[in-house]
């Protein structure tokens, strides 16, 4: 399959690109500005789809607005007749065609031609009147929110609000992409008005208390909600404007004769996760927690787990290791502790299911 993107070199375009070079059987050509205009008929006449991303929303003369957007759009159009195929066409248009000003009037031309083109001639055109598109390379200082407030907080650069309850509805580039590309091996037929799903609905204000709170989480470590919507789309957005300078960041290491214990993450509502060391013989723990409760895995050494019943006494004891992993469990009510009763250093993830509060630890000392 050919496949042929006009403004290939913006955000949208450069995302795409990434998509379709991970399949198999794509020849990509590509179209954008400063190639000659007489080059965009001989790429269309190989094309099996085009995604015509090109387009002016910055122009230094209002008059771009038409030549770069309706002017090319009726070009590339007539290179479609001319070639005498119905190759479907993908169109990035905007929110702003709905708008009465210059930039709205030429993506509504750049549509009317479309438009035109499928009726006349059965071309199979899908139009996107696209909300604020964010994510990763995006140009921070040009028109996103987003993309300015991601790199200037995360490289601790002043933010301009003017108005926090401003309303911003957004859609993220994998959404696109993924709409995009669902035009490759579809039916020719459908309506010509296409949605990106989701749209997210936010504020500026709170756009930037989100921003924020990531760069607080690293000296925190409580992360935020990254893992669906919004939250985690506007996470990979913010990271994405990191240095490689800003790729790691350190922790706090604890150490005293018996090994280390580092925390690594903080969660609001699943607990927090950290590793510790014991060398050889060294017992850690010997306490136990009413409602608190812990995973264990031993992935370096051998490990000896004690428990004691703190009601009945009961006890239990058991044996694990690195070479046969196994996640260890603490039970409410069961004292419990850990032996290194190998030859070498014993290293142990930890997961807790809350937060530790050191005004309330649920942590009570008892004897195993």
């Amino acid at each position: 399959m050919k496949v042929l993107v006009t403004g290939a070199n913006g955000f949208i375009g450069r995302n795409l690109l990434v998509h379709l070079r991970e399949r198999a059987g794509v020849e990509i050509a590509t179209f954008v500005r400063g190639d000659a205009p007489g080059a965009l008929d001989a790429k269309v006449e190989q094309a099996d789809v085009i995604f015509h991303l090109a387009g002016v929303n910055r122009p230094l003369h209002e008059a771009e607005f038409a030549q770069g957007n309706a002017d090319l759009t009726r070009s590339l159009c007539q290179a479609v007749r001319a070639s005498g195929r119905a190759i479907p066409i993908v169109y990035a248009s905007s929110v702003q065609a709905e708008l009465d000003n210059a930039y709205g009037a030429s993506k509504r031309a750049a549509e009317d031609a479309l438009r035109a083109l499928a009726l006349e001639h059965a071309v199979p055109v899908r139009i996107y009147r696209l909300p604020n598109v964010f994510g990763k390379w995006c140009r921070p200082g040009y028109n996103s929110a987003v993309a300015t407030f991601c790199h200037n907080i995360a490289h601790d650069l002043p933010i301009q609000i003017n108005n926090p309850d401003a309303a911003l509805r957004l859609v993220y580039i994998d959404d696109v992409v993924k709409a995009f590309l669902g035009v490759l091996g579809a039916e020719p037929g459908g309506a010509i008005e296409q949605q990106v799903a989701p749209v997210y609905q936010t504020t500026v204000g709170a756009l930037a208390e989100q921003l924020h709170a990531f760069r607080r989480s690293r000296a925190s470590l409580v992360t935020e909600a990254v893992g669906s919507g919004l939250t985690r789309a506007l996470y990979a957005t913010y990271i994405s404007y990191f240095t490689p300078e800003q790729f790691a960041y350190p922790l706090v290491k604890h150490e005293d004769p018996r090994g280390v214990f580092v925390e690594m993450l903080k969660t609001p509502d699943a607990g927090q996760f950290s590793f510790f060391t014991a060398h050889p013989g060294v017992t850690r723990g010997g306490h136990y927690h009413h409602t608190k409760n812990e995973k264990f895995l031993v992935i370096k050494g051998e490990a000896r787990f004690g428990f004691r019943h703190v009601d009945t006494g009961q006890t239990h004891v058991l044996c694990t290791s690195a070479a046969r992993p196994e996640v260890v469990e603490t039970i409410p009510g069961w004292s419990h502790d850990i032996t290194n009763i190998g030859a070498d250093e014993m290293i142990v993830m930890l997961w807790a299911n809350e937060i530790f509060d050191r005004e309330h630890p649920d942590t009570i000392t008892h004897k195993v």
